[in-house]
């Protein structure tokens, strides 16, 4: 694996740049590592309690500055009939910690009839701060306590990808 690059603050005008901070240079904002999964598994949530998607991956940082660039593509998003009104809620977790909200209407409609709507997306950048093993993972809930939606209809895969970006 590469090694976290680590910048001057300021260069000054005129200065020549040694060896070393010109090869600092090529190595800032470099992808040090990517790791990435995926699930076709289906997951039904009847509540308005937050439950796993099965979607979720590991990395563990090299640099406490590094930064992690987290790709998710949830699909096979929907709701099941007689729920009137109901609509799906999709998160993104750092172990237990919530950090993006980025689905709140997924599969709405005014009649209890089915919705599939098919997938929800979102980019993040975050700063764990840690060189321990992080988890990130997505969670969903409906608004109601009543009959569900769902995750991963018919086999659809839904991914996660994690890049370490050093600073």
């Amino acid at each position: 694996m590469a090694t976290p690059t680590n910048l001057p603050a300021t260069f000054v005008t005129g200065a020549v740049l040694t060896a070393a901070e010109m090869n600092n240079l090529r190595g800032a904002f470099r992808v040090l590592q990517v790791v990435s999964a995926n699930t076709t598994t289906f997951a039904q949530n009847n509540s308005s309690t937050y439950a796993d998607t099965g979607l979720t991956a590991t990395i563990t940082p090299q640099a406490t500055s590094s930064k992690i660039l987290i790709f998710v593509n949830q699909n096979g998003l929907g709701k099941l009939s007689g729920n009137l009104g109901n609509h799906l809620f999709l998160r993104l977790l750092r172990g237990s910690t919530n950090i993006s909200d980025f689905e709140n209407v997924a599969g709405y409609t005014e009649t209890s009839s089915v919705n599939y709507v098919g997938g929800a997306s979102v980019c993040y950048l975050d700063s764990p701060n840690t060189t321990s093993a992080t988890t990130y993972k997505t969670q969903f809930r409906n608004n109601v306590n009543t009959t569900g939606v769902v995750v991963q209809v018919n086999s659809s895969m839904s991914t996660i990808t994690l890049m370490e970006i050093s600073a």
